[in-house]
């Protein structure tokens, strides 16, 4: 099960409590539907739970639907549908509509508690919502055709400080959120805690997968700039070596060049730890420096060159 299914689950699983939650949870059922008009209502789900949840809760208003499945090429299909006469008109006087509407926006009367709106997100979520898994990244959207209920429920998340954004795909209204703290409460005010709970603990082994590839990066690329001034240094000091001029140089340059011609592997710091006394890591490196300069001086007389100076 996919993790956008799991937290569908978890919310068509919680347990709505007083009148106006249970018809909040109705109505949002309703506005996000396929289908709400003077017809009826029709819902298409791939999730048995939430055609169950979408009967439950109007079973609870007193509103009578039905519950039907078909095989689809990617599955099972449900759908819940109140198609009945009676049941239609019951329902519309629920919601103080008559499905007529020429453009179908949320009535704050409906969804006064943030008990009531939580119920009314979450079945709109049920609908048609969902969210990625967060292993691969953070989004969570709503869909819908209307576009003055998507500006609605933009600014009904907006006022409880979700931080949504909005946008059309495909002649769609998506309202969407990128933020992982966002998504993550967004979960929990729906129901869908262990959600929330699973998507904060792959953000934490994202954030320490992250910190241990920086680190590999920063000790790879020291690493590749210590070989290279190795290679540098030793290319240098074998030079000189050739040219018999190691034993013309004072006492220190010449220990430095035989350290290093003798132990090329080790970093500047481990190669400190060679010397008695032990030089600063920065006096070894001025060392160096002058014997690869030394180095090039004697290789341009020998060519004909110009010297380097410093």
């Amino acid at each position: 099960m996919s993790f956008a299914s799991e937290a569908r689950c978890e919310i068509a699983g919680r347990e709505l409590t007083g009148e106006n939650t249970v018809r909040a949870a109705c109505y949002g059922l309703a506005c996000f539907a396929k289908h709400f008009d003077a017809r009826g209502l029709v819902i298409q789900t791939e999730q048995a739970e939430t055609a169950d949840y979408a009967r439950q809760c109007f079973a609870r208003c007193g509103i009578r639907g039905e519950v039907r499945s078909r095989d689809h090429a990617s599955g099972p299909m449900y759908e819940f549908s109140i198609s009945q006469p009676e049941q239609v008109g019951q329902m519309h006087a629920l919601f103080g509509t008559n499905g007529n509407e020429t453009s179908l926006q949320i009535d704050p009367a409906l969804i006064r508690s943030p008990k009531s709106v939580s119920a009314y997100v979450g079945a709109a979520f049920l609908c048609c919502g969902t969210v990625t898994d967060p292993q691969k990244g953070y989004h969570l959207e709503f869909t819908t055709p209307r576009t003055n209920l998507a500006r609605d429920f933009e600014a009904l998340l907006a006022e409880h400080e979700f931080a949504p954004r909005r946008s059309r795909r495909k002649g769609v209204n998506v309202v969407y959120l990128k933020a992982c703290a966002n998504i993550q409460s967004l979960l929990v005010f729906m129901g869908a805690e262990k959600a929330a709970g699973l998507m904060n603990t792959e953000r934490a082994v994202k954030s320490v997968r992250n910190q241990v590839n920086r680190y590999t990066n920063c000790e790879t690329a020291n690493l590749g700039k210590m070989v290279r001034a190795n290679a540098s240094a030793i290319k240098a000091l074998r030079y000189l070596q050739e040219q018999d001029a190691l034993e013309t140089l004072p006492e220190p340059l010449r220990e430095t060049a035989v350290k290093r011609l003798q132990y090329p592997e080790l970093s500047l710091a481990a190669l400190c730890e060679t010397f008695e006394p032990r030089p600063s890591k920065s006096g070894l490196a001025h060392r160096l420096k002058r014997l690869e300069a030394m180095s090039a001086d004697l290789r341009a007389r020998k060519e004909g060159g110009n010297p380097h100076r410093e």
